[in-house]
């Protein structure tokens, strides 16, 4: 829903880098409460490598939606997906999906040593 918004309303008065940064504090804030969310929900005993692998496969299944979806909806080749991110709205996007994969261990350990020693978030 955000990417519509971004693309409908902000890209064509803000320029499509401006529109990004826009929509950035938006994605991140839903970020953190889903992996808030996901950490309490999914009672994981993992560490630091299990969480990174969390977020290396929400990332592998939402790039893989997220090519389709270019595709199918908006005709986007996926060559032409995969030079977006040369662009600087491309990289700002990087940068987003960078912080998308370490979320889980971010969130995770955070909240682990908020329960302290020897009790579980």
């Amino acid at each position: 829903m955000l990417g519509t918004i971004r693309v409908i309303l902000l890209e064509p008065r803000l320029g499509r880098t401006a529109a990004v940064i826009c929509e950035a504090p938006f994605i991140l804030t839903v970020m953190v409460f889903a992996a808030r969310w996901t950490s309490s929900a999914v009672p994981l005993e993992a560490g630091r490598r299990g969480l990174l692998l969390m977020g290396l496969v929400a990332l592998l299944l939402q790039q893989l939606a997220d090519f389709a979806l270019g595709t199918a909806l908006r005709g986007i080749t996926p060559a032409g997906q995969i030079a977006y991110f040369a662009t600087r709205a491309g990289m700002v996007y990087a940068t987003l999906l960078v912080a998308f994969l370490l979320m889980p261990a971010l969130v995770g350990f955070r909240s682990r040593d908020a329960a302290g020693p020897g009790r579980s978030a």
